[in-house]
């Protein structure tokens, strides 16, 4: 028999917050404080008081589930609730006594309470651990629990999906990238140079960090006013310097020495032309889901890559950025135009306007200030740039 959860477990939400960064952190950060915003304290607490409402359920909600190695946040609330994303607001937070609020683990077993038309979640232990044989039944508290965090706690999305894009994938605001250290000439003078292989770069590099390749900086352009928005630098892997150049002056023409890199991760095979940038610091400020607190719409501007459309667990460009109020977290909606026709069973012959359709969700994770990046959860028809977005 199930144990049956205790008044006081009832009432108990598990601590949460500060979606992503937990599977993000090096081992050793396991005992950072994270910094709580003023506003995920207060939803926490009143969600961790009230619940949420059992009509917010999926309508297949188990009583009870064990989490697994390789579950997201997301897969998981998935099956308790309509809407995956308000994950947080199910969980609640107890944010005076946890002092790390990631602790979702494998082998957690998650319990759902509902009581008075509201639903909770606590977190259960087997039968016969730590409880007592009358009763079967264990009163949870929040402990802190000290441990390497990238290796074991559970993230939100997949960070296969989007790990690399947290840092590899930029929008300048001019295009920077014209005047970077470049590559013009790959061992014995191939196109193309691979992982392992040199290659010469012309320009400022110091041996001292570690750089990144990116291929020619892109326009993008906002798909209604035109307005030039930012360049899009593709990652294209990284790179050591070896040995750096030099310049001398000889005669009526300067001689450049190039200094000589080694790759040493590649996406895409790196060439001729290819620019170098400084790695940037690996990028650790958390952040949860959350819908925006205004109305927000607007366009996706274009498919990271060379797709000219884009499916579930792809990267689009959206034109909109910290000017207009997008926060890393904020879960949009997808909508695709109305299709347009002539009535032809009317005498009137009048256009016929289907209304717009939401067909899926984006989660933006890297934001600049007129542009951002965003994963796509799930879609129903491919998406194309021009399709529009607003809040859930």
């Amino acid at each position: 028999m199930r144990p049956v959860p205790s008044v006081c477990t009832a009432r108990l939400a598990l601590g949460w917050g500060l979606l992503m960064s937990a599977a993000l952190l090096p081992a050793q950060a396991g005992a950072t404080d994270f910094p709580v915003t003023t506003a995920q304290r207060d939803t926490a607490q009143r969600v961790a008081t009230a619940g949420v409402p059992l009509s917010e359920l999926a309508p297949d909600a188990p009583d009870s589930y064990t989490v697994k190695r390789g579950d997201t946040l997301w897969d998981i609330s998935k099956l308790f609730l309509r809407s995956p994303w308000r994950w947080p607001e199910l969980w609640g937070m107890n944010l005076e006594q946890i002092r790390n609020p990631h602790l979702i683990y494998p082998g957690q077993h998650l319990v759902l309470i509902k009581a008075d038309g509201m639903a909770r979640l606590a977190v259960a232990r087997p039968v016969g651990a730590g409880m007592s044989q009358d009763t079967q039944t264990r009163t949870l508290g929040p402990r802190v629990r000290e441990s390497a965090l990238a290796e074991e706690a559970v993230a939100a999305v997949s960070l296969r999906l989007i790990g690399p894009f947290l840092n590899e994938a930029v929008i300048l605001e001019a295009d920077q990238m014209e005047q970077a250290p470049r590559i013009v000439a790959t061992q014995a003078g191939r196109m193309m140079v691979s992982r392992g292989e040199s290659a010469y770069v012309r320009g400022a590099v110091d041996k001292a960090r570690n750089w990144s390749l990116y291929r020619e900086a892109r326009p993008l352009l906002d798909p209604d006013t035109r307005e030039l928005l930012g360049y899009e630098a593709r990652y294209v892997g990284s790179a050591e310097v070896i040995a750096q150049g030099d310049s001398q002056q000889g005669g009526k023409q300067s001689v450049v020495i190039p200094s000589t890199i080694s790759v040493t991760y590649l996406r895409e095979e790196a060439g001729v032309g290819d620019r170098l940038a400084p790695q940037p610091a690996r990028d650790l400020e958390g952040y949860m889901p959350h819908a925006p607190n205004q109305p927000l719409s607007g366009k996706v501007v274009g498919i990271y890559g060379d797709a000219l459309t884009a499916g579930q667990n792809q990267i689009v460009t959206l034109n909109r950025g910290t000017e207009h109020g997008l926060e890393r977290g904020h879960v949009l909606s997808l909508w695709r135009a109305g299709a347009k026709w002539t009535d032809r069973t009317s005498e009137d012959r009048a256009q016929v306007v289907v209304p717009h359709e939401k067909h899926g969700l984006l989660f933006v994770f890297r934001v600049f200030r007129k542009m951002s990046y965003a994963l796509i959860v799930n879609v129903q028809q491919p998406v194309s740039p021009g399709d529009t977005f607003s809040q859930p």
